[in-house]
């Protein structure tokens, strides 16, 4: 009998990446293509929709050739995707506009609109998340009173992935983990909140149809086999959100599991079996790949954007060499402290008028004490994500690191000496693609369960991060300081922002 394989594809905010598995849970071959997004205005951040497609197809191409594989033995596709960014699509399918991103600041007044219409009692029992720009909804609003003309051409809305998914089926349809991070979504009744929409006038039309992760949502059309190489008898499953495939990409599903992302953004995610959302309104919580399964996570703007940020300052290009140099500071990067805002904040503040701060610079700081202050600062800053989950009931007696700040070894010990917990990594640099193929080979019917395929294709690295108790005690001083620094200066950032913005 012929071998199957599965196409998992992750849509990052900096790029596309293509993971090709087999039935056996092997990885045969993992192709990427790069891009950059806008900014045509400060906190403006977007990408147009086309040069994602554009992506996806030379990279399915690309993973296929390398790997020798025909695309008639791919028995499903399943996509990943950047969450909460709007692309807008007018009765013919077409894109009216540049997608709107996660990381976008512009819609602050609509936010605003949103808090004082819905109330802070209906966005938690309806939403469980902090209001917030760059989300699905504030965007479109933002896009009905500033480009009325946009506004009055769209027919359907959907998530970045999801345009992915359309443009590979010809179907339009999205997944209840992505659609409930859109702010317009009913977390726990698990459909497009009536409510919410009439309140702000939108249509409910304007939305597709939703599925479990694993769930078949269409085949692959006759255009996109054309154009990426794939069979019309290969299926599309619904895929999800990326911090919903990370999970699974890195094994993380059951209750007492937690993984720790660091890509662009950054994440600290606990698998839940129910919804919670604390008083603040300050973590974010999501459905998971299936009925029943929840993820409630912390998120911050800026992590391995503030890398590649300090690295570009510095002209540091050799990722290795950075993390030898990186590795001879101490703990504390000699008194030095990093606030992570460069494009404002999540959790747990929900500000997008701060900035990023550099504390404690003197004539010793050399470029690795200050890159070393960024990772210890992004950890930090994620480490306020853990304490504020674990302040909801959760704990994670099993935690996993993830992204690009799990391939550097230095970053990884901090961490673990931050959050005083070892981490594992899985073998894998592509746990949102390898979920997402995952999810792919449940639809085909090749694995009966999201746990069986986790079984079959989530391995670990031979190595676990240990903390070191000294490293902890030091950093729980620095960390004491790290939230007295954002205190302590918030007013200015915020000024500092919003005088850079204006001029």
């Amino acid at each position: 009998m012929k071998m199957a394989y599965l196409c998992g594809i992750d849509l990052g905010t900096s790029s596309l990446k293509t993971l090709l598995m087999d039935e056996q849970g092997s990885v045969k071959g993992v192709c990427a293509r790069s891009y950059q997004f806008a900014s045509p205005r400060g906190g403006f951040a977007e990408q147009d929709p086309r040069e994602w497609w554009e992506a996806c197809c030379r990279t399915v191409r690309g993973v296929l050739k390398e790997s020798g594989i025909s695309g008639s033995d791919v028995a499903a596709v399943s996509f990943s995707g950047q969450m909460h960014g709007a692309v807008l699509l007018d009765e013919t399918y077409q894109v009216i506009r540049p997608a709107i991103l996660h990381c976008d600041a512009r819609s602050g007044e609509q936010v605003e609109q949103m808090k004082e219409t819905l109330g802070e009692e209906r966005v938690r029992q309806w939403v469980m998340n902090p209001i917030y720009t760059g989300f699905l909804l504030p965007s479109l609003l933002w896009v009905r009173e500033n480009e009325p003309e946009n506004f009055r051409k769209i027919r359907h809305v959907c998530l970045p992935k999801d345009y992915l998914k359309f443009r590979m089926s010809g179907e339009l349809s999205s997944d209840y983990s992505d659609a409930s991070a859109t702010l317009a979504f009913d977390i726990k009744k698990g459909g497009w909140s009536e409510e919410i929409l009439q309140a702000f006038e939108i249509p409910e039309e304007f939305f597709p149809a939703c599925f479990y992760t694993a769930e078949a949502a269409g085949a692959v059309c006759r255009e996109a086999a054309e154009e990426t190489g794939l069979s019309e008898r290969t299926l599309v499953v619904a895929g999800g959100g990326d911090q919903v495939m990370q999970g699974i990409g890195n094994g993380a599903i059951r209750t007492g599991m937690a993984t720790v992302n660091i890509g662009s953004s950054g994440q600290f995610s606990f698998q839940s079996g129910s919804p919670v959302t604390n008083a603040q309104l300050n973590t974010n919580t999501f459905c998971g790949y299936e009925k029943n399964r929840w993820i409630v996570m912390g998120a911050i703007m800026n992590a391995g954007l503030s890398l590649k940020w300090i690295n570009r300052v510095l002209g540091q290009n050799d990722f290795e060499a950075v993390n030898r140099v990186v590795e001879q500071v101490k703990p504390g990067s000699g008194g030095l402290l990093f606030l992570p805002y460069l494009n404002g904040e999540r959790t747990p503040h929900l500000n997008p008028d701060l900035s990023g701060a550099f504390l404690g610079m003197s004539f010793d700081t050399s470029p690795a004490s200050m890159t070393r202050a960024v990772m210890e600062g992004v950890s930090f800053a994620l480490y306020q994500c853990m304490e504020l989950c674990e302040g909801l009931g959760l704990k994670a007696e099993e935690l996993i690191a993830s992204g690009g700040g799990a391939r550097s070894k230095p970053w990884l010990q901090i961490q673990s000496d931050i959050y005083n917990m070892p981490l594992k990594v899985a073998d894998t640099e592509e746990q949102a693609g390898l979920g997402a193929a995952i999810a792919a080979a449940v639809g085909a019917g090749i694995y009966a369960s999201v746990e069986e395929g986790c079984h079959q294709a989530v391995h670990y690295q031979d190595f676990t991060v240990i903390p070191d108790p000294e490293n902890h005690r030091i950093y729980r001083e620095y960390y004491q300081l790290y939230k007295e620094a954002y205190q302590g200066s918030r007013e200015v950032l915020e000024k500092v922002t919003r005088l850079g913005r204006s001029s």
